[in-house]
């Protein structure tokens, strides 16, 4: 679970709920209309805009955002040195055994590709058109959220266009006036909350994370191409740690 996911979202609507409370009642700010307008309007324009297979995927993207998974660079790095290690001592074919306790697929695959005897060139062709289309993925997942991010706003000054046509039909009764402005108000406020404090800090998110697992992925490759070519577990620890910041990088040898 990614803490500071969880903390930033409970920070920014308890600081924005705790502004309203002080001002006035919460119910204030309540309007079923308004929230159908932003909240199905921009699910709907979302759907004209994406096939539906990829609305519905929204759901397990944003778990992601929330539930983040996967292992680390550094615990990567970590296990390719083991994996050197043994190879070396008992030939790449013995890893045949250490494979199956592997859960990271992408790792898995490139390290069978090693253990088949297929050309270092091979593997790294193969491995990376399957991190580009992961890459690929990603971004569609992210440019859903940045588009919910666009929709959202405009679905509320719709609303609010709405609202203020019905006010001015009443003009006649000055008392509604205040009221009925306030409603109208309210889904710009929803487009701006929806946009500004849920789908782009998500987009935000999942581009980071997406950056991060391209990362451990390239250092996959990069490992699976010493193991195939039998290199030197301190050989395979210097080429992978270059992809970490100095400050933790560490020696991974025993």
């Amino acid at each position: 679970m990614d803490i500071a996911t969880i903390i930033g979202i409970l920070s920014a609507f308890g600081l924005v709920l705790s502004a309203i409370m002080i001002g006035g009642p919460l119910s204030i700010f309540i309007n079923i209309p308004s929230i159908l307008i932003v909240v199905c309007g921009t699910f709907g324009v979302i759907m004209i805009n994406y096939p539906l297979k990829e609305v519905i995927s929204l759901i397990s993207i944003a778990q992601k955002v929330i539930f983040a998974t996967g292992a680390s660079a550094q615990e990567v790095i970590k296990q390719f040195v083991e994996f050197a290690t043994k190879a070396r001592r008992e030939g790449i074919l013995s890893l045949e055994g250490d494979v199956e306790g592997v859960s990271d697929e992408f790792l898995k695959k490139g390290i069978g590709l090693a253990i088949d005897g297929l050309e270092p060139e091979a593997i790294r062709e193969i491995l990376e058109s399957e991190l580009a289309s992961l890459e690929g993925r990603h971004k569609a997942g992210s440019d859903m959220f940045i588009a919910m991010g666009t929709f959202a706003p405009a679905m509320g000054m719709i609303g609010t266009l709405i609202g203020l046509v019905q006010m001015l039909q009443n003009m006649d009764d000055p008392s509604s006036i205040g009221p009925a402005m306030a409603v109208a108000l309210l889904t710009t406020f929803y487009g701006s909350v929806m946009a500004n404090m849920i789908c782009l800090p998500f987009a935000g998110k999942l581009k980071t994370y997406s950056g991060k697992e391209a990362t451990v992925r390239e250092i996959i490759i990069e490992g699976v191409i010493g193991l195939a070519n039998g290199e030197n577990p301190r050989i395979v620890e210097q080429k992978l740690s270059v992809y970490l910041p100095p400050s933790e990088r560490t020696s991974f040898i025993d």
